[in-house]
């Protein structure tokens, strides 16, 4: 067997993008599944071994899997091709000063010919285009709902608005197309500005924040322009700023769209209540989630929405926000209603909001006194979510606090520590 060689270039390029072994493997295996059809089989052992050096070369959709999320070819990730020895592999930042250079010089040849009249004719930019962003947008939504708050997901969004935007530049469009690119570039960094509220990053939330309501301004986009304003009311509950919360909730309950579709109306409400609930406004939030049910049941379950719409907003949500806000208020008994109700509805791919609504369930039964039950509860939150989602760490070291600061010296503590430490020796 060959001499093993850690890869440093490529544990170099994952620590710059903010990926662990997990995320990588999820990017990696969405992309092999563009390429083929077919989900890819990596998981954070495969990633593991690449950093290790037991994998020089892998196969190759893996290998043109990787090279699409990473941008780099596979080399300049410090892999070697069957047959040949180990060199010093171009770093990525090497690469992509190279690649930098190759694309001015590139650049400026274009503006070159396209000043001499006839050497070229522009581009058409069409909805075809737009199609093709939407759909990189869906993969952007279903990876956040298995993970969520990962800043290589906020960077990728962020790259995939760059390149909506430098689509209003490539060539000639109609009003609609270029509407539709500033409304996907406006949907990309309202992404990026969740995955940094899900991290808890919040400065880079509110600069992704800024940058989504200029573009949605400009897009006319009214279901857009509602998710980025909703997303800044949630923000500012994670922050402890209710007021804040609130008059950002009601700019995206202000939007048109929530007149014409009571299902937006219903997540506005929702939002609302939740807000209500760290404001400690018991009245209120009972009357927004009574509002917010009522909206849901008279939304037209076959009109047409947005994908990210689509794939979150259901009864199983309305019942998470429910949770969360009468957790804040101190009502174990009606959140803990809420999380079963929660936890029975949640669809497969929701494995995030699994993970959120399981640890606040836990806090639940903690605050009614069953410690014991609580930890068992707590438990059961996937070791992924555990180490990797910066919102689930953190409340999960808040139950551990409060269970001690509750049971101290009983069995269940001692049981938590073990678990708790053991994840993080995999984190």
């Amino acid at each position: 067997m060959g001499e093993v060689t850690r890869n440093t270039a490529l544990e170099a390029w994952m620590n710059q993008h903010g990926y662990s072994s997990n995320s990588l493997a999820e990017a990696v295996n969405l992309a092999v599944e563009r390429l083929t059809g077919r989900t890819g089989g990596l998981d954070g052992s495969s990633i593991r071994d690449w950093k290790a050096g037991r994998v020089k070369w892998p196969k190759s959709a893996t290998r043109r899997a990787l090279e699409d999320v990473s941008g780099l070819p596979a080399t300049a990730l410090g892999f070697v091709p069957r047959g040949r020895t180990r060199i010093t592999p171009t770093s990525p930042q090497e690469y992509s000063d190279t690649m930098k250079r190759r694309s001015l010089v590139g650049g400026i040849a274009a503006a070159a010919a396209a000043a001499v009249p006839g050497t070229a004719s522009p581009r058409r930019v069409g909805m075809s285009d737009v199609d093709r962003l939407q759909q990189r947008f869906a993969e952007i939504i279903a990876r956040d709902h298995r993970h969520g708050g990962q800043r290589g997901l906020e960077q990728q969004a962020v790259a995939l608005a760059d390149e909506a935007l430098n689509l209003q530049n490539a060539g000639s469009a109609t009003q609609r197309v270029r509407s539709s690119l500033y409304a996907a570039a406006a949907a990309f960094r309202s992404s990026a500005m969740w995955a940094a509220i899900d991290g808890r990053r919040y400065d880079e939330a509110k600069a992704h924040m800024r940058e989504a309501q200029a573009l949605a301004e400009m897009s006319g986009d009214q279901a857009i322009k509602f998710r980025i304003w909703s997303h800044a009311g949630t923000m500012y509950r994670h922050m402890g700023r209710p007021a804040d919360a609130l008059a950002a909730n009601d700019v995206a309950r202000s939007t048109h769209i929530t007149r014409r579709d009571p299902m937006f109306a219903s997540l506005g409400l929702a939002r609302q209540a939740a807000i209500q609930g760290v404001a400690q406004d018991r009245s209120g939030t009972r009357r927004a989630f009574e509002q917010a049910q009522e909206a849901m049941l008279r939304a037209d379950p076959d009109a047409y929405r947005p994908v990210w719409m689509l794939a979150f907003y259901d009864q199983a949500e309305l019942d998470s926000l429910a949770l969360s806000a009468y957790l804040s208020l101190g009502d174990y008994q009606t959140a803990e209603y809420h999380a079963h109700r929660c936890l029975s509805a949640l669809r497969p791919h929701m494995a995030r909001s699994r993970a959120i609504a399981t640890t606040r369930l836990a806090h639940a039964q903690l605050g009614q006194g069953d410690a014991e039950a609580a930890t068992v509860t707590a438990m059961k939150v996937s070791t992924d979510a555990a180490t990797q989602h910066a919102r689930v760490s953190r409340m999960l070291q808040e139950f551990g606090a409060a269970l001690r600061a509750t049971a101290s010296g009983s069995p269940v503590v001692q049981t938590w520590t073990e678990h708790a430490a053991a994840w993080r020796t995999i984190a």
